[in-house]
């Protein structure tokens, strides 16, 4: 992947010498530079705020509340977890930060999940279908309010950013509907 960088890099600066372009592609290499900074700060921001409610919801224990109130759709997807075992609150906790559209904030605690989830596996070198279930829908991820993606646009001055709060929640479900039925028909098949 590197040389590919490197190739359309070194085509780009080609072109630009050649075109008579090469300050305008300076300015712009500056500028992206410049913006891809911005950006990553204003996600960092909204990161931070989200672990952080995280773990106040966690040390205040309102989050094992929010779990329970998710206990019954998480153990109807997760059938061999048990119903008191920590997975349940990390798989609730990753399944929120998504569908809040923050998935680098749902990083570590899919993380966290995966551990937990691995405390239950027999054969440590293997997937479980609770792992492959908490994969397929840590992936697909049902986002209800894209928190990162209304930021990005909010950070590039539109001037609607949540006007992709609905097609978003559609696409999501859909995709992730999707995968949990292919998933299920590949289990089927290679039973």
């Amino acid at each position: 992947m590197n040389v590919l960088w490197l190739i359309m890099i070194c085509v780009s600066i080609v072109f630009a010498i050649f075109t008579g372009n090469l300050e305008a592609f300076t300015k712009s290499i500056f500028d992206g530079a410049k913006s891809a900074v911005e950006v990553s700060l204003y996600l960092l921001g909204i990161v931070s705020v989200w672990l952080g409610i995280t773990k106040i919801l966690e040390d205040s224990g309102l989050i094992y509340r929010i779990a329970h109130l998710f206990k019954p759709i998480i153990c109807r997807l997760f059938k061999n977890i048990p119903g008191d075992h920590p997975s349940i609150t990390a798989i609730t906790l990753n399944v929120l930060a998504n569908l809040f559209g923050l998935g680098n904030a749902a990083t570590p605690l899919g993380i966290q999940a995966m551990q937990d989830l691995d405390s239950l596996n027999e054969d440590k070198g293997s997937i479980t279908p609770e792992m492959m279930t908490f994969i397929v829908i840590n992936t697909a991820s049902i986002q209800l309010i894209p928190f990162s993606v209304i930021g990005i646009l909010a950070s590039f001055g539109h001037s609607n950013p949540a006007a992709v709060v609905f097609p978003v929640l559609i696409a999501t479900a859909i995709s992730t509907m999707t995968a949990l039925l292919i998933l299920a028909a590949f289990r089927k098949m290679f039973r």
